[in-house]
Order: C-alpha cells, then sequence, then structure tokens
C-alpha cells in the first residue's frame, strides 16, 4: 500500500509579516498552526485587526482536528477566536499562550473549558497520523516552541520564530540537543523562521540592554517613561529588576500591560519583589525621580496609552522637562509618521526621547543570518521552506540554505495559498487554493473579504458621511462652521435630526480637544470619525462610512 501524502499550506504568513496560519493534512485529518493578526495601515478606516480568510476550508470541506500554537504573539494567537468555529478538537500550547488567549476568547463570548491543553517543551502529543513533539526555543517572551510533527512521509519541522539567546532571562536555554538528534535522524522538510535574514550576525540577547537602560537610570532626574509591546515579558523583567537596583516604583499604564503583566505574575513568568509596583493612580503620590512606568504605544497608536500622555491627555501620568521616554520596540513598516508624531510632541513636553537609533533600548526576537544558518546545520533537512517575511526576506532565506547545505536541501519558495505536498515523489507544490484576508471592526461583526468590499457594504447599506472642517494651522481653532455631507444616508425620523446636528457635534468635538491635538490631522481625523460613528450607532442602529475631511489654513 502506498503511504499517504501529507500537504501543506499556509494561510498567511507567507510574503508578508503578520498573520500567520498554516494548515497541515493527511488523509482525513487536518491540523492548524497558529492562528495570528496582521495590524492595518492607517487607510484601511475603521478596520482594527485583519485575518486569515478561512473560506478555503470550507470549500475543501475541511474542519481542524487540532490547533497547535508555537507562542503568544498576536502575529501567532490574534485569530485564534475567529479561527475556534473551525476547530472540532483541542488547542494545544504553552502555559504563557493559553492564559493570552483566554481572555480573547471570553470577550468573544467562546467557552474554551476543556479544550485548551497546555504542554511542556520534549513533551508528545498524537492527532491522527501526526506525531507531534514540542522543542524549546529562544525568542523575545517566554514559553515559545518549534514543532517536530512526525508524519508518515517523514519528519516536518517547523521553527515557530526563534532567535539563540545564550544568557536567556529565565534559564530556558535553546534545545539545541534535540535539534541536532532529530538532524542526524533526518528530517523530511524544515519551514523556518525567515524574518532577519537580511541582518548579518546574531540578533543578540536579551540582556544586550541592561547597559543602555542602566546609564538611563543614572543619567535621569524626572520620570522613566518605557513604551514596548504588551507581550515583552523579558523587558519588563529588565526593567522591574533595574527599578528595584534604583529604588524606583514600577507603574503599568495602558491596559495590555496591566493584563500581561498580571498574566505573567500569576504564571511565574515576570517576578515582581514586593513593594516595587504601584497603581498609575499612585504616581502623584511619589516623587518624579522614584518612577518608571511601563506602557503601550510604541507604535504610535492614536489611542494608546503614550499617546495620550504625549498630548498630556491622561489622568496620571504627566511629562516634564527631567523626564525621559524610551521606544523600546522596532517599528513595524508603516508606523514610522505615527511614532514620529508621538516623539515630537513628547519632545515639546520638554522630555527626552530615547530609540534604538541613539541607545541599545531594543533587541530583536528573531535570528539573524548566523542563526538561521545554524538552524539549517543542525537540521540538515531534505526540503527547506523559508516562512515568515515578505518575498525578499524568503528570498534570501532560500540562498542562505543553499550555501549552507549545497545540494543536500531542495527549497521549495511558496506563497499564501500554494499546496506544498509530500509524497512517494518528493515535494513540490502541486496546487492553489484561493486564500485571502478578512478585515476586523471593533464590533466583532465587520468581518470582510476586502477594503472594497468593505466599503461597498458601508455605502450600500448606510451610506457615506463626510464632515468636512477647516483648522487654523497655527492656533488649532476651528475656522466656520463644519458643514457634513452626506452620501446614500437615508433621512428618515431618526436619521435627519442626527445629520442636522453632526456639525454641532463635530464643534464639540474640536471644542473639547487639546491644542495639540487640534493641530494633529491624524489625531483630529480619529476623534472626529469615532464620535460621529458612535452617534448614528446609538441613535439609528446604522454604520455609515464616516472620511472626515480636516483642510488647515
Amino acid at each position: 500500500m502506498s503511504v499517504p501524502s501529507v500537504d501543506v499550506v499556509a494561510l498567511g504568513g507567507l510574503r508578508e509579516f503578520g498573520m500567520n496560519m498554516m494548515t497541515m493534512s493527511c488523509g482525513d485529518t487536518t491540523i492548524g498552526i497558529d492562528a495570528g493578526v496582521m495590524f492595518p495601515e492607517p487607510e484601511l478606516l475603521g478596520v482594527d485587526l485583519i485575518i486569515p480568510d478561512l473560506g478555503s476550508l470550507q470549500e475543501r470541506a475541511r474542519r481542524l482536528d487540532a490547533l497547535v500554537l508555537t507562542h503568544g504573539h498576536e502575529d501567532h494567537i490574534g485569530a485564534v477566536p475567529f479561527v475556534f468555529r473551525y476547530v472540532d478538537g483541542p488547542v494545544y500550547g504553552t502555559p504563557l499562550a493559553l492564559a493570552l488567549i483566554e481572555s480573547k476568547l471570553a470577550e468573544h463570548g467562546i467557552d474554551a473549558r476543556g479544550r485548551l491543553v497546555p504542554v511542556r517543551p520534549r513533551e508528545v502529543v498524537e492527532v491522527g497520523p501526526f506525531r507531534i513533539e514540542f522543542l524549546r526555543v529562544t525568542h523575545s517572551m517566554p514559553d515559545c516552541m518549534a514543532l517536530a510533527i512526525g508524519t508518515p512521509q517523514g519528519l516536518i519541522i517547523h521553527t515557530g520564530d526563534f532567535k539563540i539567546d545564550q544568557t536567556p532571562i529565565d534559564g530556558q536555554h535553546f534545545d539545541f540537543h534535540r535539534f541536532a538528534q532529530l538532524g542526524s535522524e533526518g528530517v523530511l522538510a524544515l519551514f523556518g523562521d525567515s524574518t532577519n535574514v537580511d541582518r548579518p550576525g546574531f540578533a543578540g540577547s536579551e540582556l544586550d540592554v541592561v547597559d543602555a537602560f542602566e546609564e538611563i537610570f543614572t543619567a535621569t532626574k524626572g520620570k522613566i517613561v518605557v513604551a514596548l509591546f504588551s507581550s515583552s515579558l523579558y523587558r519588563m523583567q529588565v526593567i522591574i529588576n533595574l527599578a528595584a537596583h534604583f529604588e524606583r516604583k514600577v507603574a503599568f499604564v495602558g491596559r495590555g500591560v496591566v493584563e500581561n503583566s498580571e498574566i505573567g505574575t500569576r504564571l511565574g513568568y515576570l517576578k515582581v519583589p514586593p513593594g516595587i509596583a504601584i497603581r498609575d493612580s499612585e504616581i502623584k503620590n511619589h516623587p518624579a525621580g522614584e518612577v518608571v512606568c511601563l506602557t503601550t504605544g510604541s507604535q504610535g497608536e492614536a489611542l494608546a496609552a503614550l499617546s495620550r500622555i504625549a498630548i498630556d491627555d491622561n489622568r496620571h501620568v504627566r511629562l516634564a522637562e527631567d523626564d525621559t521616554v524610551v521606544f523600546s520596540a522596532r517599528a513595524i513598516p508603516g508606523n514610522e509618521r505615527a511614532i514620529g508624531r508621538v516623539m515630537n510632541h513628547i519632545a515639546f513636553r520638554g522630555a527626552e526621547v530615547i530609540y534604538e537609533g541613539l541607545k541599545h533600548v531594543h533587541v530583536s526576537g528573531h535570528g539573524s543570518a548566523e542563526e538561521l544558518k545554524l538552524m539549517l546545520s543542525l537540521v540538515r533537512p531534505r526540503y527547506f521552506i523559508p516562512i515568515h517575511g515578505e518575498y525578499r526576506q524568503l528570498a534570501r532565506h532560500a540562498r542562505v540554505a543553499t550555501q549552507v547545505t549545497g545540494s543536500e536541501s531542495a527549497v521549495v519558495l511558496a506563497g499564501n495559498g500554494d499546496v506544498v505536498r509530500f509524497d512517494e515523489n518528493g515535494g513540490s507544490i502541486v496546487d492553489k487554493i484561493a486564500v485571502g484576508r478578512v478585515l476586523i471592526d471593533g464590533t466583532l461583526t465587520g468581518e470582510v473579504g476586502d477594503q472594497v468590499l468593505r466599503d461597498r457594504r458601508h455605502l450600500a447599506g448606510d451610506g457615506l458621511v463626510v464632515p468636512v472642517l477647516a483648522i487654523n494651522r497655527q492656533s488649532g481653532t476651528l475656522e466656520g462652521v463644519p458643514e457634513v455631507i452626506t452620501r446614500g444616508v437615508v433621512l428618515d425620523d431618526v436619521t435627519e435630526p442626527l445629520v442636522r446636528g453632526a456639525a454641532g457635534v463635530v464643534q464639540e468635538v474640536v471644542a473639547s480637544a487639546s491644542v495639540e491635538e487640534r493641530t494633529d490631522i491624524g489625531l483630529i481625523k480619529e476623534k472626529v470619525r469615532t464620535e460621529l460613528q458612535r452617534l448614528f450607532r446609538r441613535r439609528s442602529g446604522r454604520r455609515p462610512l464616516v472620511v472626515p475631511v480636516v483642510m488647515e489654513i
């Protein structure tokens, strides 16, 4: 009898950053590997998240017999609430990854009791013909795994996100021995993280930022505000340790860092000495030179804590001339303007701004070229498939693989939707299925195929509202009366008064905004759009597409 073939399909994460998700099928069994989100570009108005389109599963009458998570970053777990209804079996993940998705599932009203199964390094689970072993890797957060998946065709390794940190903060080392052992036994295929293949050398340890932060703690007389990704528990630990050494209190500011720090502390991944942590409301009770704030907003998000702090609109944190604000995260491509805007507001307050270009305050969680070469040398697969990156990263990783393994490894450069099949003839792309993306807005019901469809649905169903306002560039004052133009909005006893009163609402929004907000076109547009959408949704139950037009004069 012939050995059944194994099909691997990426639904996201190839030739792009984010939205990582893959399926692996053999016979009647299909498993999912990760279910991540991508964050929208600024021009995607009203869109909060982008997730993989799972229509291909429906078309192929496929259900997921299990979902396997490599770690807890949003680009790997953010879409789990939307994917969960396609999963018939358990969700496997590390304790931290599962803790991070529990609250997401609860927000969506999903009862996952008994379905979330924690796993540990070297543990093995079986799903149909698949034998999945979890291997410890180091990354920018605790509890990260690679997957060694035994299949009827041979062993397939999925690296997840990784770097090789020789001095991990939690003492949990990269499992070199097991990777080498599997490589010596024979590996059919390696699916390898390509994110930083274009960076030479090694990414470095999470401890490498300590020296730079020690300088900042020593030199800063006022508050220290550190903006980071809310899942950066290692970075939080570094700051907490330094705060204890320099006798400063630590305040967590922003929903993301508050929730994740609580999860990390509860599970033992984050160790906070007694008496160090304070609430943000207690900051005013301590001298500025004795406080460190850990906050969200490293990407310049308009409604994040740091953006509010930067324009003096946070109830508990006020910046002064002796303060220092540190951006301890890389700038995600496309966010540079938003980050620069926040930095300008901070500088206007007189505080010092420090970022990666000035001091070594951030270390990537993805392996650089030498680490990727080491992974290839350990595993030496028959087939290599680069994943996680835009096409230029995948292509470069393919060349690196050829340099390391020579003719030992055949490279398969796949894209989203390509069916990579392993059978008695080897491994190759044999088909392509339709894949795409779904845009999600904050109502949790605004799922659409793409931006055009979303706009058409808004226009056809609820119409278009365009508030036009003129703002003085220097003073930030509103010039004249705003005009509200509508197209396709059905005027009835409910909506007609709303449209007539919309100009007054715009005036109130502008009047309630600070001068800095009024002179920041991006911020004032977002405030006007949010307020008008809320007005129409609450009063009429309709959701017209709101496109503010702000003219500077």
